[in-house]
């Protein structure tokens, strides 16, 4: 497969599977035939959350995967988790793909446009889909969040089995939904609706799903992808008591600690410069020290349970790792492990309703059991803020919190115990796995890849496959950035932003401290053409006049209740209207009679 790059003004766009600058790949031979491979997605993981990356939480086993292959500490995706997943799985950008944001948060006017359809379109071809024709075995399990429509699940699109939840997420422990926009949890197996095994983690029954795909494949020596998207730490976030008792104590010094410390290991670990400047926790967010004592055990509480819950999935990661050695197939196996995009900073116990909610799910949000079975439970906007570091703000943002996120290869044709700053994106996933496995056969009227093969960098032949005149832009629901050589033009929404453009150098202020439009006027411009052009190319589409997200989330729920519970609400309207009716008939005989009396 080959590179080719069109001009699009300063907008390169690479198609195919080959490295730019004309850069041979690297020959890959695998010593037992095509490698196989493993995808694990985390949900909402930011940069430094395992620990090969700096992070609190132990992660043993991904850590070993990692000494094992190359880290990429300047990755970026989406700021959002279905954009992200349609882009890692296609090789194209999230518009290109048909996944243009998330229908919690579409407005009315965007419906049904050309890539905002929010499942993948039928020309965007899939990883698994160019693999089975490279006579691969395909597996999912896991959060789908593409689509529960005709044509729309994993098998449609290339998976031979799969565990599929169709949804922004689910309760870790229990088959029910996590939050009012759904009132069930959407899991299917193999495209038909079934159920969650309700009372077993979340990351276990991942696993365990697909050790059961890969233990009944046919017995032809065929290779395999193994998709694994797990829920973890995506809200609610639960774990097992175990695992959030190892962590007890360990965030009581609070979010402004945890930012302090985190961005000092950044350094340590070469991710910043030494003299970068750490990123702002936005005014509107609380200090640690004006909380009350009982709000900073529940909050230093929510942390713990946030590490456990890394640390427990780890370990069952540690189990797919060891059935692959046992079985002999672990050192001709390509990982990748990464996330969807950076923490999650919902609230969701100060939006109104929500309590209820969870009261009539069946959900607690107590001390002594947090994150266990029944309880609900979310980290909020400061602590996923400090998470963020050395990236500034989260999830839902095009700020460096929100895109940059841990990725990791390892397996044959990769070199070992690496660290690499170079530039990668999301969609560089799917053409680089096809390079790795030696090549996919063509589909006929798919669209191009827009990712670039990172082969020669995972090799060693090459330092980067971007070079300064590429750019890469992304567009999530109005937040957007436009990355080129050093330089990113980013803007984001209220409540966190403000719409506006601002400039930042991606690798000396990677905690975007210091606009640079005013000194770097022309390198602005730039970019400003060259998101234009990226967003011409990509049928990005303006927001409605006054479009604000949690507005719009909150009347996309209610909307989604108005049709899970339309004719019950109809019905008790109904005899609310018949009761009133009758008591004022009653009423009006009864002051008749009374009238007549006197």
């Amino acid at each position: 497969m080959r590179a080719v790059s069109v001009g699009l003004g300063a907008l390169a766009l690479a198609t195919g599977a080959g490295p730019a600058f004309g850069q041979a790949s690297p020959k890959v031979s695998p010593p037992k035939g095509k490698p196989n491979v493993v995808i694990i997605l985390f949900d909402d993981a930011a940069l430094m959350d395992l620990g090969i990356y700096g992070g609190e939480a132990k992660t043993p086993n991904i850590d070993a995967i990692a000494r094992r292959g190359t880290r990429f500490t300047r990755y970026s995706t989406s700021p959002l988790c279905s954009p992200s997943r349609a882009m890692l799985l296609t090789g194209l950008t999230n518009h290109q793909a048909g996944v243009a944001t998330i229908k919690e948060v579409l407005p009315k006017e965007h419906v049904g446009k050309p890539g905002y359809g929010l499942h993948l379109e039928p020309n965007a071809a899939t990883l698994p889909e160019r693999l089975r024709l490279a006579g691969y075995h395909t597996y999912m399990s896991g959060k789908w969040h593409l689509g529960d429509g005709p044509g729309q699940l994993p098998g449609s699109h290339g998976f031979d089995r799969s565990f599929a939840l169709d949804a922004s997420g689910a309760d870790n422990w229990d088959d029910k939904p996590y939050m009012p926009f759904y009132n069930e949890a959407p899991w299917f197996e193999d495209d038909k609706p079934t159920s969650y095994p309700s009372g077993q983690f979340s990351s276990a029954v991942i696993i365990n799903k697909m050790l059961s795909y890969l233990d009944a494949r046919p017995k032809d020596d065929k290779p395999f992808l193994a998709y694994v998207a797990l829920q973890a730490v995506h809200i609610p976030v639960q774990a097992p008591r175990e695992y959030t008792q190892k962590y007890a104590g360990r965030f009581d010094g609070g979010w402004d600690q945890l930012r302090k410390d985190r961005f000092e290991r950044a350094k340590a670990l070469g991710f910043v410069p030494k003299d970068a400047k750490a990123p702002a926790m936005h005014a509107s967010m609380r200090a640690w020290d004006s909380l009350s004592a009982d709000e900073k055990k529940m909050q230093a509480k929510a942390m713990e349970v946030y590490a456990g819950m890394i640390e427990a999935t780890d370990a069952e990661i540690g189990r797919l790792v060891a059935h692959l050695d046992k079985t002999g197939e672990l050192e001709n196996t390509i990982f990748v492990i990464t996330s969807d995009n950076g923490p999650e900073p919902s609230n969701p116990g100060g939006e109104r309703g929500f309590n209820f909610w969870m009261k009539t799910h069946g959900y607690t949000r107590e001390l002594a059991n947090l994150g266990e079975r029944g309880s609900h439970n979310w980290i909020g906007p400061e602590w996923a803020s400090a998470v963020a570091t050395p990236g500034y703000l989260f999830k839902f943002y095009t700020s460096s919190g929100g895109l940059h996120v841990p990725m990791l290869m390892a397996g044959p044709g990769i070199a070992a115990d690496k660290a690499v700053n170079a530039a990668a994106f999301v969609q560089d996933i799917t053409p680089t796995l096809i390079d790795l496995v030696g090549g996919a056969p063509a589909i006929p009227d798919a669209k191009p890849i827009s990712g670039r093969s990172l082969a020669p960098v995972l090799s060693g032949k090459a330092q980067a496959v971007y070079g300064p005149n590429d750019a890469v832009g992304v567009e999530v629901s109005g937040n957007a950035a436009i990355t080129k050589g050093d330089y990113t033009l980013v803007k984001y929404n209220p409540p966190y932003g403000d719409n506006q453009w601002r400039l930042f150098h991606v690798v000396n202020d990677p905690g975007q401290t210091k606009d640079l439009s005013a000194q770097l006027p022309e390198i602005r411009a730039d970019l400003e053409r060259a998101y234009a052009a990226y967003a011409k190319a990509n049928g990005v589409l303006e927001l409605p006049k006054g479009y604000k997200v949690q507005r719009q989330a909150a009347h996309n729920s209610i909307m989604r209740q108005l049709s899970f519970y339309g004719w019950q609400l109809a019905g008790l309207a109904l005899v609310l209207v018949l009761t009133i009716f009758a008591l004022i008939r009653v009423a009006f005989a009864f002051f008749t009679r009374k009238k007549k009396a006197a």
